[in-house]
């Protein structure tokens, strides 16, 4: 018979780290035809970070995230990154990304103030445009304040910053201290179906609420989400590595190391809990690698709910699943036998 249950767990996580230096840099031109470069060390491995820096430093300028072109992961031309670790890239490449287009579109203030007859602290850049606050109508297209600010007065628009949040070291008597900037925070709910005459588990449906601060990019937050539940899933119930008496890896492709496949995906239900952090790029965090820390908890704790029992090793086979009900029956009957 197959038994429902739900499982519900939390957690937070934290976003880059303070114990040792972790810094970003950024390099933003503003080009003559009014759109931007930006140089960054990041690598792009598919969790769409290039297209949330362009949309940072879009942001900044005042134009179209499609007018921000990323040079990313050269080393030879861009500048130095830590990596696309601890969840880090949107807050601390994202802060030196936001501070570099900052600088740059000080530069464009400075040389478009004089022919608005404003001071620089009254303009703001927006719509492609340098524009006196308050008054729209006054302004200048972006590209042409930059083709000025290079060909008149001898200034380009570059603009290049580092961000490393505050380096915190651990009092080495109490270990305490602040090994990190901040943190984000989420719950998940699964629902699941667990067969006790095979203990078989098919998780039906996850909900997940996830704090990453101010989200740049809802549709890429959501993305984030379902394949950290994906990955959740599959740590839960599948993925399991086995070796021989000799410490031989004995599943080492995919056709033994089973993984999730859209199959095997529950319906996915994602909650984006918006809360700005005054600390990072817009008020945004992240939401990488905490994506998936729930999901294994809560389906456990579904099983447990269906059928009345724990699994405390994963994955949660069947076979496991199922050892442990026929554990709880026996159990059960002693119970009675004694009783």
């Amino acid at each position: 018979m197959k038994r429902r249950g739900r499982g519900i767990a939390c957690m937070w996580y934290p976003i880059g780290f303070t114990a040792s230096a972790n810094p970003s840099a950024a390099v933003v031109k503003v080009n003559e035809d009014g759109t931007a470069t930006l140089l960054t060390g990041t690598v792009e491995t598919g969790q769409g970070s290039l297209t949330v820096l362009a949309q940072i430093a879009a942001q900044a300028l005042g134009i179209a995230t499609d007018d921000v072109h990323v040079v990313s992961a050269d080393t030879d031309t861009t500048p130095m990154d830590t990596g696309a670790i601890a969840s880090r890239t949107t807050y601390v490449t994202g802060n030196a990304v936001m501070l570099a287009a900052e600088n740059a579109k000080k530069i464009l203030f400075e040389v478009a103030a004089p022919l608005l007859g404003v001071e620089p602290a009254h303009l703001e850049a927006k719509d492609h445009k340098i524009q006196v606050k308050g008054f729209p109508q006054r302004n200048m297209h972006i590209g042409d304040v930059a083709e000025h600010a290079r060909g008149v007065k001898g200034t380009p628009p570059i603009g290049s910053a580092t961000f490393n949040p505050a380096v915190l070291k651990l009092d080495p008597e109490t270990g305490q201290g602040k090994p990190f900037a901040t943190y984000v925070y989420a719950t998940q709910i699964a629902e699941v179906d667990v067969d006790d005459e095979t203990g078989e588990v098919e998780v039906l449906r996850i909900v997940a609420s996830h704090d990453c601060g101010a989200p740049i990019n809802p549709m890429l937050v959501e993305g984030q989400v379902e394949g950290g539940i994906s990955m959740g899933v599959g740590f839960a119930l599948q993925e399991e590595m086995l070796f021989d008496s000799s410490g031989r890896l004995i599943n080492p492709n995919l056709t033994n190391y089973i993984m999730p496949t859209s199959l095997d995906m529950p319906s996915v239900e994602v909650d984006i809990v918006d809360s700005y952090d005054e600390t990072g790029p817009f008020g945004a965090k992240g939401v990488g690698e905490p994506t998936c820390v729930s999901t294994a908890a809560a389906i456990l704790n579904a099983i447990h709910n269906a059928v009345g029992v724990r699994v405390t090793s994963l994955p949660a086979t069947a076979e496991k699943v199922f050892a442990a009900i026929q554990a709880k029956r026996a159990q059960e009957a002693k119970l009675v036998t004694a009783g």
